[in-house]
């Protein structure tokens, strides 16, 4: 770690040590570093794209892939989108930890991977769902991600024969509404609002941060987002290692 991150982890310490309520809000970079790829960055799903498929990421994970060419869609899906070896990296475990103290009161994540649960996390808002919950589009029959997974072509339901799909929200669907208040709740009645491992570019997640009226926003990305200029602390490093050095 740069020295100067070191400084800047140990001011963001000083700072969560007289706090009360502390969000996280995070992105695809929060799991990078547990082997899952992001969108935008060099080695990302939106790189691979035109090489391995012939179409962009957004048209093979959306709502009009999924009913127009489900086979197409599924196949994307598992090879690009399920990670059944994950585990929880020390960004996951170090919010998890920042929990038990009382002083974190909720994570908000864009990911869909189910880790920080996994990594003990107990309140947690998936703005985009999760791969770990499935369901039959028709009688609303739940499924394990194994199902899915395990699957030829297009995955059906054992009771009705409908199509079983990802509890996860699609390009041209949105957002679940009741998730999304909640989130902005949190967000607002914080005192401390620390991002991490996202681009705060992909709406409408991005413009939670807008809801947020604390004095200590903190950014821990390797790349500027929008909202760097109204950040107390801006740290160009990895999630994992910033968040799990101010938790020791």
């Amino acid at each position: 770690m740069k020295p100067e991150n070191i400084e800047k982890a140990n001011t963001l310490k000083n700072i969560l040590s007289v706090s009360k309520r502390v969000v996280f809000f995070g992105g695809a970079g929060v799991s990078t570093e547990s082997g899952i790829p992001d969108f935008r960055g060099t080695n990302g799903l939106y790189a691979q794209d035109a090489d391995n498929y012939g179409m962009p990421a957004e048209y093979l994970l959306s709502n009009t892939c999924l009913m127009r060419e489900p086979e197409l869609f599924f196949d994307y899906y598992r090879n690009a989108m399920l990670y059944p070896n994950a585990k929880p990296n020390n960004a996951h475990r170090a919010l998890a930890d920042l929990e038990k103290t009382g002083k974190l009161t909720a994570v908000v994540t864009q990911n869909i991977d189910g880790l920080h649960q996994l990594a003990g996390s107990k309140t947690v808002f998936e703005l985009h769902g999760s791969v770990k919950r499935n369901y039959c589009s028709l009688c609303r029959d739940k499924y394990p991600p194994d199902h899915i997974l395990n699957s030829k072509g297009i995955p059906r339901c054992e009771k009705c024969g409908g199509i079983i799909r990802p509890d996860v929200v699609l390009y041209g669907e949105g957002l679940d509404n009741n998730t999304f208040l909640q989130a902005e709740l949190h967000i607002e009645r914080a005192d401390v609002l620390i991002v991490g491992g996202t681009s705060l570019v992909v709406q409408p997640a991005a413009s939670l941060i807008n809801a947020y009226r604390g004095n200590h926003l903190v950014i821990i990305n390797y790349s500027p987002t929008p909202y760097d200029r109204y950040a107390e602390l801006v740290i160009r490093d990895s999630v994992g290692d910033i968040l799990s050095e101010i938790c020791q």
